[in-house]
């Protein structure tokens, strides 16, 4: 008498096991990567709000000979305040941007970015940069920020 041998149908319990604990591990390891990513991006997104403000301040001081009074918001060909996801609103005064921040990472709402006139060398702008923001808001918006040369 032969025994007939049955083919192995759908996979065992421990295969499974394995696969879940290969896809657990990626997942561990990707999404930190990914909610620093996105941090990263929505941190430079702001900065570029302030990019268009600042080179409406420069031309103004160019315009005015040197001098930053008067630059501010709504005149002098200075935008009004603008709304993103990032940038809760813009302030501009006698030339200091002041840029106040959303939620972009952990404790970064209400926080801000402020860019100064240094100084005026022939038709460049030295710009000083700061942010309220510290490393227990939020570190990784400290480090895009620092990127770009702005210091908290």
């Amino acid at each position: 008498m032969q025994l007939k041998s049955r083919a192995q149908q759908g996979f065992t319990l421990i295969e499974l096991m394995i696969v879940v604990a290969i896809i657990g591990i990626l997942a561990a390891v990707a999404l930190p990567q990914y909610r620093t990513y996105t941090t990263r991006a929505k941190a430079a997104n702001a900065l570029t709000v302030g990019d268009q403000y600042k080179a409406a301040v420069a031309l103004c001081i160019l315009e005015k000979g040197g001098s930053k009074t008067g630059c501010s918001l709504n005149s002098n060909g200075i935008p009004g305040s603008v709304t993103t996801k990032e940038v809760n609103k813009v302030e501009v005064t006698d030339g200091l941007i002041k840029l106040t921040l959303n939620d972009i990472g952990t404790n970064t709402a209400g926080k801000t970015i402020t860019f100064d006139v240094a100084n005026v060398v022939g038709e460049a702008v030295i710009w000083t940069t700061d942010t309220t923001l510290t490393a227990a808001d939020n570190q990784i918006v400290i480090d895009a920020l620092k990127k770009n040369n702005i210091s908290s």
